[in-house]
């Protein structure tokens, strides 16, 4: 970890099915994020409502993907493992968050806290990819859902963010499928619609940028999005933030990043703040 990220303990390791995060978190505002969230307080407790009026208080809180909440800290910092839900087999995450919320509670609480100790000592080389990232925060592998080859080959391409957008057209075309078989298949194997999915995986990419000097406008064209306000209006409805506030919280972030999502082995880089 690089100095800054040292000395104020805040960092963030990306692989392409799961996120770590620690660090500030924002001022409350209501957020829908397209990936499983598991919330942690490193002290006191959270304070958690959801879109149809629940309020709840704990030290560890779980949310579903697409699910609108809002999640407040005593403190300003908070721990975040983000789990991509078309990397598991359908059915875990409802079980997990389920685990989450009973006996086993605070277990996983306690896992996930000496995961982020863990990760502050981490060096630069050290392997990850999902399953071990799994032992680490939640002590056991999640069962890894095996897609179409032709949706998965979809997805590798929107992640790549570069040149053109991606399209429905572009990947029913590779597939050999017409457009509207191609999103029947995606949304039957993903669980979710291709404009949603390609939607939350653009907004994703931002965080690997998070801690840079960087010009916003010139990022929201390069990730895919057509203009400023519908890159704004998307990630303050993913994160609850402006991407302004979240570039001004990340100052002191170490950001951490494997390219692996099996068991071989990954190096991971470190990105300069």
């Amino acid at each position: 970890m690089d100095d800054i990220g040292r000395k104020s303990g805040h960092l963030m390791l990306i692989t392409p099915e799961r996120v770590f995060y620690a660090g500030l978190l924002g001022r409350p505002r209501e957020r829908c994020s397209g990936a499983f969230n598991i919330y942690v307080a490193i002290e006191g407790g959270l304070w958690l409502t959801t879109s149809d009026g629940r309020e709840s208080h704990a030290e560890m809180v779980a949310m579903l993907p697409n699910t609108g909440h809002t999640i407040a800290s005593d403190y300003r910092s908070v721990l975040s493992v983000v789990i991509e839900p078309e990397s598991v087999c359908p059915g875990v995450l409802e079980d997990l968050a389920a685990r989450l919320s009973g006996p086993e509670g605070k277990a996983f609480a306690d896992r996930i806290r000496a995961a982020y100790l863990a990760l502050r000592e981490h060096h630069a080389g050290d392997d990850f990819s999902s399953a071990e990232f799994d032992f680490l925060c939640l002590g056991e592998a999640l069962p890894q859902r095996v897609l179409d080859p032709r949706v998965a080959r979809a997805i590798v391409q929107i992640g790549k963010f570069c040149g053109e957008p991606v399209t429905a057209a572009s990947c029913a075309a590779e597939a050999g499928l017409s457009p509207s078989r191609f999103l029947h298949l995606f949304k039957e194997e993903t669980g979710i619609s291709f404009r949603s999915f390609r939607a939350w995986k653009r907004a994703r990419h931002l965080l690997h940028f998070a801690n840079q000097d960087i010009n916003l406008a010139h990022l929201a064209q390069d990730i895919g999005y057509p203009d400023s306000t519908h890159f704004s209006h998307s990630i303050r409805r993913f994160y609850g933030l402006k991407p302004r506030a979240i570039f001004s919280g990340s100052r002191d972030l170490a950001i951490y990043r494997s390219n692996r999502t099996g068991g071989a082995n990954s190096g991971w880089t470190q990105e300069a703040g």
